[in-house]
């Protein structure tokens, strides 16, 4: 009796790759699955129902060298900008834990 497997759609989505580098029937009995099954797979990805995941980029949807270079700097500066406030916050912090420390040895001496 034929097993009726699902597949996650990661997975069918990574096998349509080899697939297409080395043949259909290679690759789904490299990967276990049965020839149809990878057919299946294969024919869904010509139409683009099988959406073939970040980092997939179409001559449409792609950005420009000069594009991406700008939303990298913009990242870049968001990220300096964050390291920064963060820098100030542990220094406080810092100054913040010293005064108390400090505070706390005062007030046991004048316990004693």
């Amino acid at each position: 009796m034929a097993e009726n497997r699902q597949y996650d759609h990661e997975y069918e989505v990574q096998a349509v790759k080899p697939a297409k580098e080395i043949g259909q029937a290679k690759a789904a009995k490299e990967l276990g699955v049965p020839k149809n099954t990878m057919y299946g797979w294969v024919r869904a990805n010509r139409p683009g129902s099988l959406d073939p995941g970040a980092g997939s980029q179409t001559p449409q949807s792609a950005m420009t060298l000069n594009e991406e270079l700008l939303k990298l700097r913009q990242q870049v500066k968001e990220q300096e900008k964050e390291i920064r406030r963060l820098k100030k916050e542990n220094d406080f912090l810092e100054e913040a834990g010293a005064f108390f420390a400090a505070s706390r040895l005062r007030s046991a001496k004048t316990k004693e």
